[in-house]
């Protein structure tokens, strides 16, 4: 590699992000590193996993536990608050059922950066995450915290949800850091134009309580939209280089057929070895 720092950074995207695990872990087997990683939502809960040095884990436990009602439905949603059960989401499976490697983790030099959104004052909250500590880990739940069917996370006095809300992509914060060689790897196809979702005004009801995540939310598709042509400049100029899948995924934000989320990881592996290549010759420069 070059003297320049380089980074991973990975969009969210829910189910969609298995796209992402399919890209690490052809990362993995080539022995890819990076001085850093940052990650938001499923960018983050799924990548963690590459610092840990997890090969196949993220797949394993979305395959073994997707049709589990405690892994995310209604059902969780009426008897928890939150779509995706947080107890057995992030400690049955990380502590018991599929254990996360917490000291690989720890001992993997790379850092790792996760965004979320504070509630509150409607700004993003970005935090190292690279010691595994419990707010760290609290962290990486609230990035993964979607609105209307997620509580808050709080963390030092803080309420944080969904970090996609504002930041999809994290570019930006990883080159003020003093990232500049870059690799983002998204999961949305070249021309995908985000728009406003047409549940918008229902939702503005749902979120009452939170008039900055709703205001968000509205501002999102022109914010995410002026950050890809953005990237499409910078990977235009040799700057940045950027995987994406070569057509709409056409998965369910919160899939639960396994065929489906295996069908979606491969697309990842395979466009990854497709540019295994011209990316190392980049990292190389």
């Amino acid at each position: 590699m070059s003297d320049a720092k380089h980074a991973l950074i990975m969009e969210g995207g829910a189910m969609r992000g298995l796209f992402t695990c399919g890209v690490i872990d052809v990362f993995l087997e080539e022995g890819i590193t990076f001085d850093a990683a940052a990650g938001i939502s499923a960018g983050a809960v799924f990548g963690v996993n590459y610092k840990s040095r997890q090969y196949g884990r993220a797949l394993r436990y979305n395959l073994t536990f997707s049709r589990d009602p405690r892994y995310g439905s209604v059902i969780s949603y009426l008897k928890t608050g939150d779509l995706f059960d947080t107890d057995f989401c992030y400690r049955v499976i990380p502590e018991e059922l599929d254990v996360f490697d917490v000291e690989e983790f720890r001992a993997n030099p790379m850092k790792f950066y996760i965004g979320a959104f504070d509630v509150d004052t409607g700004k993003m909250v970005y935090r190292d995450c690279s010691e595994y500590t419990k707010e760290d880990a609290l962290m990486m739940q609230a990035s993964a915290s979607m609105p209307v069917v997620s509580k808050p996370v709080v963390i030092e006095g803080k309420r944080l949800l969904d970090g996609g809300i504002v930041d999809s992509i994290m570019y930006e914060y990883m080159e003020n850091l003093g990232y500049t060689k870059n690799v983002v790897v998204l999961t949305q196809p070249r021309g995908y134009q985000k728009k406003l979702s047409p549940l918008m005004p229902a939702m503005n009801k749902l979120l009452k309580k939170y008039p900055m995540v709703a205001k968000a939310m509205e501002e999102r598709p022109a914010i995410y939209n002026r950050q890809v042509a953005e990237l499409e400049a910078r990977e235009a100029r040799g700057e940045t280089f950027v995987i994406r899948p070569p057509e709409s995924l056409g998965i369910h934000r919160t899939e639960s057929d396994p065929r489906e989320l295996q069908r979606v990881y491969f697309i990842g592996r395979k466009e990854a070895e497709k540019q295994l290549s011209a990316m190392k010759e980049f990292l190389a420069k």
